[in-house]
């Protein structure tokens, strides 16, 4: 219980700066929105129809590079205050520093896909709340291993000075596999949009489900080995 609490306390922490300035949220809600948008009037043919096999990537991209923003901004915070060395003398566990940092993030990815995904269903006619229940999994398998994965980096880029610049060189590469698999198991749910006669293909989406829980699970006992000796050094 001692360690749940530490956990929730630095989540919190980082919760309660950013409602209070909304910066994070507004920065991250903005720029996705703006991909969204310039995607939509990018990809539609001269009829007027949105071409469907770039609508998963055309998500994903958006809930990547904004996610890079919102990672960066929230160790900034970290660095300017100087807190991480409190967080770090603070009697307690590195782990729950890590993973309260995660749940920060994670919660910050998770408010810009309730946006992202209805407007992302407006703007190119996608039926992505047809299959709800997958849906959701795929976002929140997703949402947890970019934010473990970026907690890691950024903490560990904190006090490099080209940390905006190295932060998607080095994060990117290790996302891909996320990314590839949440824009497949989309473009599964997505299989056949516009065609009354054809399915989702659900059994696709549930190995690229299987995939991303599989990377978490990788990356989150990655990460907790080896979040400490980063921090430290």
């Amino acid at each position: 219980m001692e360690f749940l609490s530490q956990v929730a306390a630095v989540a919190w922490k980082d919760l309660r700066v950013e409602f209070r300035s909304r910066e994070i949220l507004y920065t991250m809600t903005f720029f996705a929105a703006m991909v969204l948008l310039i995607f939509s009037f990018a990809f539609v043919t001269r009829e007027g129809v949105v071409l469907p096999d770039v609508i998963p990537g055309i998500l994903w991209v958006a809930v990547a590079f904004s996610g890079t923003l919102g990672l960066s901004r929230a160790f900034d915070r970290e660095r300017e205050s100087d807190t991480m060395r409190g967080l770090l003398l603070a009697p307690c566990s590195r782990t729950a520093i890590f993973l309260g940092k995660a749940i920060g993030i994670a919660t910050f990815i998770l408010i810009v896909e309730i946006v992202v995904v209805p407007m992302t269903a407006v703007l190119f006619g996608a039926p992505l709340f047809d299959h709800a229940v997958p849906l959701v999994l795929i976002l929140i398998l997703a949402t947890i291993g970019y934010s473990v994965v970026g907690s890691v980096f950024a903490a560990m880029l904190l006090r490099t000075r080209s940390r905006d610049v190295l932060l998607p060189v080095v994060l990117y590469p290790i996302l891909v596999p996320l990314l590839i698999a949440g824009t497949k198991a989309t473009a599964a749910l997505l299989e056949g949009a516009g065609d009354p006669t054809a399915v989702a293909d659900l059994d696709a989406a549930y190995f690229w489900i299987k995939f991303l829980a599989v990377y978490d699970m990788i990356f989150i006992a990655t990460a907790l080995w080896t979040f400490e000796s980063l921090v430290i050094e």
